[in-house]
């Protein structure tokens, strides 16, 4: 019964997205240079024994199988909330849009006050949406601390509102353990993604939004956010990472998911690692160390995307060779007989770029909204 019912989700969401436009389909396709996937990672269409995965059937137990895995590492996520307490804190309006603040509830017992949710100025409804997620929420509708400069390409959650998008702008918990840091049952980076899902909640359950046609969005920290959101929370139909680390990469100071406020956290230490690239004077730490150990990647987690489409902005920290990675991804999507649902642009540096933006934000129109 279950592989019927995850087969017909299959099938619908095959159905939703249609191949990309002709003004983003060149960046679905991989150079062919990187075309192969690498052999450094393990494939996710392999059981946990080893077996292959060979039909859409296989690829539904072995789905399981990986996001069993990678929850019972970092830890059990509570239920996901099904109408989060939410509290309007004063409106504004920018550039036409109106603005609200929230106070929201972001997890049991948890309320943020850092949230922002944006309505199109105009058109008939129910509209598609997307989670913004970074440091803070200010950023997001172009208001960041110390001036709209520092903010700069960073504004996705306005600049999707105004292409008809309903988005809600989430900043960083500053309590990033959950409950708290002494009993902390709950790795930082995945308790992140907990919270996008209860923002998920949140939105499908306005009047004016689509629940089907919600994504997730954010840059560097907030990529991360974002794509532990996407590939963990399988109700958003889609994600857009933006030069997040989308692989380990020790070569590569700021993919740094070995810090515990991602993945390195480890309760039985009375004091953590200090920041920095983990050597013998400063080793891997908490899940980051079991993961390292058994060859594990964030390949597992892009596979869990299938068949929901994703697009990588990458910079400084996600170069082309990245397709290497992404091309295990492409494999599952290929197992499951759709094509070009894995994107990825590049750039040299790290801050994203007026380029770059409007094909993510173009992404998402070819994503979320309804096609003919």
């Amino acid at each position: 019964m279950l592989v019927h019912l995850a087969m017909a989700v299959v099938s619908t969401l095959v159905g939703q997205t249609q191949d990309p436009p002709a003004d983003l389909a060149p960046w679905f396709q991989p150079p062919e240079k990187y075309a192969k996937p690498t052999a450094r990672h393990r494939s996710p269409l392999l059981f946990e024994d080893g077996t292959p995965v060979r039909t859409p059937e296989d690829w539904t137990r072995r789905k399981a199988e990986i996001r069993a895995y990678w929850h019972g590492l970092m830890g059990q996520w509570p239920p996901v909330i099904e109408r989060p307490k939410s509290e309007s804190l004063g409106t504004l309006t920018i550039d036409g849009i109106p603005v609200t603040r929230l106070r929201l509830e972001t997890a049991p017992g948890r309320l943020v006050e850092d949230a922002y949710l944006l309505k199109p100025a105009s058109g008939q409804g129910p509209f598609p949406a997307v989670v913004v997620v970074y440091y803070e929420a200010g950023t997001g509708i172009g208001k960041p601390p110390g001036g709209a400069d520092k903010g700069a390409f960073r504004d996705y959650a306005i600049q999707l509102a105004k292409r008809g998008f309903v988005t809600l702008s989430l900043g960083g918990d500053p309590n990033t353990y959950y409950p708290d840091k002494d009993l902390c049952r709950i790795q930082p980076l995945s308790f992140h993604a907990y919270e996008a899902a209860n923002c998920h909640s949140f939105l499908a359950g306005l009047p004016e939004v689509d629940k089907k046609r919600i994504g997730v969005v954010g840059h560097s920290y907030g990529g991360k956010w974002a794509m532990f959101a996407a590939c963990l929370h399988e109700p958003f139909a889609c994600g857009a990472w933006s030069d997040p680390g989308i692989v380990f990469d020790e070569a590569r100071p700021s993919v740094n998911y070995w810090e515990p406020w991602y993945l390195g956290f480890d309760p039985a230490l009375k004091e953590q690692r200090k920041r920095g690239v983990p050597d013998s004077a400063n080793p891997r730490t908490g899940p980051y160390r079991r993961l390292m150990a058994e060859g594990r990647d964030l390949t597992d987690l892009h596979a869990l995307m299938a068949p929901r489409p994703f697009f990588v902005s990458g910079g400084s920290e996600d170069p082309p060779s990245r397709w290497e990675s992404l091309g295990h991804a492409v494999a599952v999507n290929r197992l499951l007989g759709v094509t070009h649902r894995v994107g990825m642009t590049n750039r040299p540096e790290h801050t994203p770029n007026a380029r770059d933006n409007e094909l993510l934000y173009r992404f998402f129109e070819h994503a979320l909204k309804k096609g003919p």
